[in-house]
Order: C-alpha cells, then structure tokens, then sequence
C-alpha cells in the first residue's frame, strides 16, 4: 500500500499562488498519484504552531513572504544558499524528520538565465532593493565578473545593498533611483521593483539593449518588458524565475530528476491565461 505524500505553499496572502499549479502539473508527469500539493494562509505569528503540527506524511513546504526569515529559528539546518541571504523558500522533511530550510530562487535565477543563454556577464544592474534583489546579488555572485549597480530608492536602502555586496563577495555600486535609466545599459538588468514601479521607464530602452529579467509575472508583460522586447532585448520573466525555483523544490522534496520543466511552464502559462 502506498504512503500519501503532501506538500503545500504557505504564506499571507497566499490565494494567487502559482505554486499549487506548477507542483501538481510535476506530480501529474512524473505519475506520482499519491502526492498532493495544497495552498495555506500562515503569518509569522501561525508559523510554529502550523509545523509542529505536521506528520510523517509530509515531504515539504514552500514558503513565500512573509515567511522566508521567520522560518529559519524553527529549522534543524539550512544550506550554505540559503544562508547567503538569510532567506528559505523551501523546507525538506528528511525521513529521520529533519527539517532542512534550502532557497531555490537564487539557482533558479541561475537557471533561467543560463535557459535564455545568458551565463557570464561583465556587469548588470539591479532596479530595487529588498528580498529579490538580494537573491539577484547573490545569483549574480556567480555568473557576473564586474560591478553591479543598484538603482534604490532610499539611503537606508543604500545601505541594506551595499551590505549584502559584502556579504556576498560583489563589487556592489549604489546609485539613486533618479538615474533608473542609466541601468538600461547595462547588460543584464534585473527588475524587482513591485508592479508599475519600472512602468516609467519604458520609453528609456536603449536602441540596443541586452537581457532584461523581470521578477513580475502578473501583470505580464510589463510595460519594461514590451519596450525591450519591441527592441530585440532578450526578456526572462518572472514565471519563468517561478518555474525553475519550483522545479528545484520538486526534485529536492520527491527525489525525482529532472522534473518537468516544460509541462510545469505550461501549467503556469494557462493558469495565467485563465485569470
């Protein structure tokens, strides 16, 4: 008799995530049909109690904002990743039922890039400050040799960025939101300012620009996006950044590879498509 496996996406607010469609269309070609993949609405405050309270029967969990730190104290290990950046998106329950915290966003940046044939950079930019652009440092750490500028808002913000440059081993410069359109230059620029913020932007995409990847994926595309691609700009989007960290979390919570990326994708674009 086989053993039900569950795994499921917490986070607050939590209703629009893709993650459920993208595990489940996994499970669906991998022929795993005693898996199933659910959505919970958790705050931090929940969080404890909600994994205290699972059993065996569960092999992981993905977590979105505001839970990525939050999680950490409750853990029994996290990866070197994961550490970079002091933020888990995915929890593995080993079968000793070790919890182990990884981050699959910044390989899955990794990913995604090197899918459109981007793997070495001499320098980017990043538009923002925060959780992302922090993976997007630590993502960069691998594959850009010169400095990366970040376009940020506030001195405080500087200052956060400058800090995980350090930490992370990159020639970090900072400049000011002001001059946005200077990041436009650069080879790979990488977007993760919340929807509308970059919209202004659009009109400033040079004649020919390189490789734009913006974390947004709803609405898509974004106004950045069309300008660039209307220039033959390469785009990466956000659902293709949901995408490989989600096949990351399938590999590491079923012990499957590869997962499917392409049927993943699909399940990702029509449920897109749908709303």
């Amino acid at each position: 008799m086989s053993t039900h496996h569950r795994a499921a996406v917490l986070g607050s607010p939590i209703a629009h995530s893709l993650s459920p469609v993208l595990h489940r269309a996994a499970y669906a070609e991998l022929g795993l049909d005693d898996w199933s993949y659910g959505r919970f609405e958790v705050d931090e405050q929940a969080l404890p109690g909600f994994i205290e309270g699972l059993d065996g029967s569960w092999a992981g969990l993905s977590l979105t904002m505001p839970l990525k730190r939050a999680v950490i104290p409750l853990l029994d290990g996290i990866t070197g990743t994961a550490a970079s950046v002091e933020a888990v998106n995915t929890v593995v329950f080993g079968e000793d039922g070790r919890r182990t915290g990884d981050n699959t966003d910044i390989p899955g940046m990794v990913a995604a890039l090197r899918e459109r044939g981007v793997e070495k950079v001499e320098s980017a930019a990043i538009l923002g400050a925060g959780a992302t652009a922090s993976s997007a440092l630590a993502a960069l750490s691998g594959i850009c040799a010169g400095p990366v500028t970040a376009y940020v808002r506030s001195a405080a913000r500087a200052d956060e960025m400058r800090g995980w440059g350090e930490r992370l081993g990159v020639d970090i410069r900072v400049a000011d939101w002001a001059e946005a359109d200077r990041a436009l230059t650069a080879p790979l620029v990488i977007a993760t300012t919340p929807a509308g913020a970059a919209d202004a932007l659009a009109g400033s995409v040079p004649e020919r620009p390189g490789t734009l990847f913006d974390v947004l994926y709803e609405p898509w595309p974004t106004r950045l996006a069309s300008a660039w691609a209307g220039r033959g700009g390469a785009v990466v989007g956000g659902l293709d950044l949901l995408v490989h960290q989600a096949v990351l979390q399938v590999e590491q919570m079923t012990g499957r590879s590869p997962a499917p990326l392409a049927a993943m994708r699909k399940a990702g674009e029509e449920a897109l498509a749908a709303r």
